[in-house]
Order: structure tokens, then C-alpha cells, then sequence
């Protein structure tokens, strides 16, 4: 059966959003789920509850913002545009977004695909000098190519298979990592009474690591360093010309803001054998001493009393400041015998192991969905093959 074209406003409401007065207190705080772009920043499901901030029915009836009904579909239209994600209940957003509500002609998972599918064009008709943005007007007259309701859903359902099982690996990964942390900061942090030495005495700070000029090797870019969960979202491979390097069982950690800030940090143990990669200099390395479980450094970056000596121990210009391996290696640790780190290593490391083999697996269905997802948009794929 052929595709029809349709304009997005054929197929639903196109919604902009609105910023209730950040002066008036009253209008923050309510019951509201409230979107910026940010919010999508780091968001990698499809289907999003709320962002950082809610407001008030005072609020939103104060703005121009709507509440859009769950299953809206919702596109960033600006700084940055293309984020793309489903509501999965009732949720108002603010100017930066330009919003479907869909309607009987197509399914809303679909519609994020397709979205999906389309960004790099609808990105390309987006204007303005300081940044560019797609207006409503714009929004509503991109043409996407819409199969019938029966075809649609035959197609979400073999690239929502893909992404149910990537979701759900990292639900599992969030809940083992969140009881980790849990077990490290009561075992270490809970109790006042620890002597403290420095973490100098614990771990090597950006160790030496060897790494031949022009090989080509690993690279983690600052963009793939997750804000939450221990595992990269991305690398690539290329020659190396400096920067700084890592290997299984170290610790990589912003040390820039608003890098640091946001919490960009990783644990390493997804490298072949031997394998050293490398990174931003801006990053710090964190790497455990002979005895003392690699994990556990991990944790201890993620962990808010250690973010919170880093971020304020931050120098230089504003805009640009940053926290200095020394500064990191002083850090006042509490006391941790090798019994204790033999302690929490029986938990942490093979809790690491299943995030790994699971963030692994989603990284190839990543690449198969992805494969994927244009093929089945432009027809080069039948659903039947």
C-alpha cells in the first residue's frame, strides 16, 4: 500500500508552550509537570512523566503554556532542536517546544519515530540568528509520509520491541545501581565517627597510561558521559592525539563546569583485554590502589559529600572553572580497611558486571533500531521482509 503525505497539522494539533513569570513564586511548586529542553537532554526512553520542575494551575493558566493530554508528542523546536519524547500523562512545556497532539490518522509511537526519523530536515528548516528555532508556523507544514493505521503499528511494534527490552535493562541497571550507592554511602559515609585520610591514599589520580601517538584507539567524548548510570552512551574510534587515557576498572569524572556539575562520570569495564582508551582533558581519572575494589571509586563519585568537595574546590574564570587532580586526590576519605572494600566488592562488582553486559546489549539494539528506523521510513524495507 502507498504512503500518503500529510502536513504534521493533518495528523494533529501542533501546541508551543509558555514560561509562567519565574519572579512569582507561587506559580512553582504545584502539581504540574513542566518541560524545558533541558529535561530531554539526557533523557533516552521514550516516554517522559515530568522534568525537573512542576507549577501551579495559577501558573500555567497565567502563560500562554497548554496542558497537553498524555500521548502528545513532544519536539524541541529550539536550543537544541529535535529532542523528541511521548508524554506519558498530562504535561505542559515551555516555549521550546512545538508539540502533536495526534489524531485518529496516526499512532502516537509512530509519530515519535517518524519524528525521529525527520529531525535532521525540520532541524534544517529552523531559522533565527542566536540560535535557531523552528516556528509553529514551520512546524505545521513539514510533510511526513504516513502508511495506513495497520501498517504504522506493524512497524512500532518491531522498533518498540527493540526499545522495550533497552528500557528495560535500564530500569534494571538504575534499581542495582541505586542500591549499590545506597550500600556505599552507609557502609563509608553514615558513620561519623571514621578517621578520614586522604583519597591519594586509596587511589591513583589520573595515573600514567601509555597510548602511542597516531594510534588508533577508543574515544569517549565529554557528549557520551552519562549524567546518571555508570556506562558511556556512545564512543568512537580514532587516532590518538592526545588527551586523557583509561583503561578497565578506572573511573573517568568531569572536572569542568557545568560538566561536573551535572554529574558527567563513568566506570570503565567494557575495554578488550590490555586496551587503553582516551578522552577530553578535561576529565580526571580516578583509579583504585592494588587491594581496593575499582568499583568503589565509582560510587565515590557519585556520591553527594565527594560532588560537593569537587564543585567547591572549582578555580578560574567564570564559565570556565574546574577542579584540579590535586585538589581530588585530597580529598578527605573516610577510612576504608581492605576488609571493607572486600566487603563491598562482593556486592558492587557483580552488580557492575550485570550494568555491563546489559549496557552492552543495548548499545547493539541501539545500533540495530537505528539501522533500522530509516529503512522502514523511507520503504527500503517492506515489513513483510
Amino acid at each position: 500500500m502507498m504512503w500518503k503525505k500529510h502536513k504534521l497539522s493533518e495528523i494533529g494539533t501542533v501546541v508551543g508552550g509558555a514560561t509562567p513569570s519565574t519572579t512569582v513564586e507561587r506559580f512553582y511548586g504545584g502539581d504540574i509537570p513542566w518541560l524545558t529542553p533541558k529535561d530531554l537532554s539526557n533523557f533516552q526512553d521514550r516516554y517522559i512523566e515530568r522534568g525537573e520542575r512542576n507549577i501551579t494551575q495559577e501558573g500555567l493558566d497565567s502563560c500562554s503554556a497548554q496542558l497537553l493530554p498524555a500521548n502528545s508528542v513532544l519536539f524541541s523546536s529550539r536550543a537544541p532542536i529535535g529532542y523528541v519524547a511521548i508524554a506519558k500523562n498530562p504535561i505542559a512545556t515551555n516555549q521550546g517546544f512545538k508539540s502533536i497532539i495526534p489524531n485518529e490518522k496516526v499512532d502516537s509511537l509512530f509519530l515519535y519515530y517518524i519524528l525521529k526519523y525527520n529531525k535532521d530536515k525540520i532541524e534544517a528548516m529552523g531559522s533565527g540568528t542566536t540560535f535557531k528555532e523552528v516556528s509553529g508556523a514551520v512546524m505545521k507544514n513539514v510533510e511526513i509520509s504516513l502508511p495506513s493505521l495497520e501498517e504504522q503499528r506493524r512497524i512500532v511494534g518491531i522498533l518498540g520491541a527493540i526499545d522495550d527490552k533497552i528500557e528495560n535493562n535500564r530500569r534494571i541497571n538504575t534499581n542495582l545501581e541505586l542500591q549499590a550507592q545506597a550500600l556505599f554511602d552507609r557502609m563509608f559515609f553514615e558513620n561519623n565517627k571514621k578517621e578520614r585520610a586522604l583519597l591519594s591514599l586509596y587511589a591513583d589520580i589520573n595515573p600514567t597510561r601509555t597510548l602511542r601517538q597516531g594510534i588508533n584507539a577508543r574515544y569517549i567524548e565529554m557528549a557520551n558521559l552519562p549524567t546518571k548510570g555508570s556506562f558511556p552512551t556512545d564512543w568512537t574510534f580514532k587516532p590518538f592525539n592526545g588527551g586523557v587515557k583509561f583503561t578497565n576498572g578506572d573511573t573517568i569524572m568531569a572536572r569542568i563546569t557545568p560538566c561536573l556539575e551535572n554529574g558527567k562520570t563513568a566506570y570503565i569495564d567494557f575495554l578488550e583485554s590490555e586496551e587503553v582508551a582516551f578522552g577530553s582533558t578535561e576529565y580526571i581519572v580516578i583509579s583504585a590502589k592494588d587491594g581496593y575494589c575499582p568499583a568503589l571509586f565509582y560510587f565515590l563519585a557519585r556520591n553527594k559529600e565527594f560532588v560537593d568537595y569537587a564543585v567547591g574546590h572549582m578555580n578560574g574564570s567564570s564559565g570556565r572553572q574546574r577542579v584540579s587532580g590535586a585538589d581530588i586526590a585530597n580529598f578527605p576519605m573516610p577510612n576504608i580497611s581492605i576488609e571493607e572494600s572486600n566487603d563491598f566488592a562482593q556486592v558492587a562488582m557483580p552488580v557492575m558486571d550485570i550494568i555491563r553486559r546489559n549496557s552492552l546489549e543495548n548499545h547493539t539494539l541501539a545500533i540495530l533500531r537505528d539501522t533500522l528506523l530509516p529503512k522502514l521510513m523511507n520503504g527500503e524495507i517492506k515489513i513483510d521482509e
